[in-house]
């Protein structure tokens, strides 16, 4: 219970920052050609959240003593997703969020190689979340390129 509180409250304190923002600010945005309707982030992230809060679960449930170290990635990697949102969205700074998101890759990419150790379901379950994240990366760069 406490993973799904946590995650879906990650997500929900991000939206704060970007649903505002994504009828006025980020409609006026060039975005590239590859660019998804809105209406698709909503769910996919949703989608990334429980997988999240599942693999979460699988790590606390674990008797590993690396545990410690998978929690401190995996709670870092989330704070990092909601910074991004404030950054992007909340102070409409898509350069310096850029330098955010790449933080955020390599404390997912972190987190999914500790999960291993102690879960490898775990670990396995993240995997859409980080090719989510490098395909929200390379948005984010062309969005940086496409509005100088």
């Amino acid at each position: 219970m406490l993973s799904i509180i946590l995650c879906l409250g990650a997500g929900g304190l991000g939206s704060v920052f970007t649903t505002p923002a994504i009828g006025t600010w980020y409609t006026t945005l060039n975005k590239p050609v590859f660019s998804p309707p809105n209406f698709i982030f909503a769910p996919v992230w949703i989608t990334l959240y429980i997988l999240m809060a599942i693999a979460f679960y699988l790590v606390l449930i674990n008797k590993s003593k690396d545990k410690k170290m998978a929690i401190t990635f995996f709670l870092t990697q989330l704070i990092l997703n909601v910074f991004w949102s404030i950054i992007f969205f909340g102070l409409h700074n898509p350069i310096f969020a850029f330098v955010e998101i790449i933080i955020l890759w390599i404390a997912i990419f972190l987190t999914i190689k500790s999960f291993y150790k102690i879960s490898r379901n775990a670990s396995y379950l993240l995997i859409p979340y980080l090719l989510w994240v490098s395909f929200a990366s390379v948005l984010n760069l062309s969005i940086v390129l496409l509005n100088p």
